[in-house]
């Protein structure tokens, strides 16, 4: 009798933990960690293109010494931040990630005007091939952050949401930080080519 009664009573407090929003919560948690996990992923995948581009374009443009310092030294600062599953709770944390990515957009969006001026190194099929990537892999930021975003915007209605709230209170569950508009129109602003500007003269060739 006594274990009938402990097994009701373990069912009942099953049943509340479900209709106040615990499963929810830790099921969006999940979704979560997977969306974010697809976010580092893709950046990561950007990282890794960096120094075969810095290099093609050095090979051709060694004179643009700043912009290639400044796509170097971008990476160095991403690489810098360690990207765990618990960046995503930590507000100021999840700031300086998202800012350092956005100069490494910047910086790779300078790049990329930089070697409009040179047509051989538009022409090299290394650059190409490696602009492509990088093209390919921009596309798929995109996707991961609105991915992101998604699963964040749900977690967090369920957060505040009324009775889930409660449940989030007792648990330690807690808002989120996602990203921001500003964000989102910083990150995939596509880089401004101005061919009214005369091209660089090539660097002399050492004798």
């Amino acid at each position: 009798m006594k274990r009938l009664i402990v097994l009701f009573m373990l069912f009942a407090a099953m049943t509340g933990l479900s209709g106040c929003g615990y499963n929810t919560l830790q099921t969006q948690d999940e979704q979560i960690k997977s969306a974010w996990a697809e976010v580092i992923n893709q950046y990561q995948r950007r990282a890794d293109l960096v120094p075969n581009l810095v290099e093609t374009v050095k090979g051709f443009a060694a004179q643009e010494k700043d912009v290639l310092l400044g796509v170097t030294n971008a990476r160095s600062r991403v690489g810098g931040i360690q990207a765990t599953p618990e960046l995503v709770n930590n507000p100021e944390a999840f700031a300086k990630f998202i800012a350092a990515q956005g100069e490494m957009t910047s910086a790779l969006s300078r790049l990329l005007v930089v070697a409009e001026n040179y047509p051989q190194l538009k022409s090299d099929a290394n650059f190409r091939d490696l602009q492509a990537q990088l093209e390919g892999t921009e596309n798929r930021i995109t996707v991961a952050r609105q991915r992101y975003i998604r699963a964040i915007q749900d977690y967090n209605i369920t957060v505040r949401s009324f009775p889930s709230n409660l449940t989030a209170m007792v648990f330690g569950h807690k808002v989120k930080p996602s990203f921001t508009v500003e964000n989102e129109e910083a990150i995939s602003k596509p880089p401004t080519v101005d061919f009214s500007k005369p091209a660089p003269a090539p660097a002399p060739e050492k004798k």
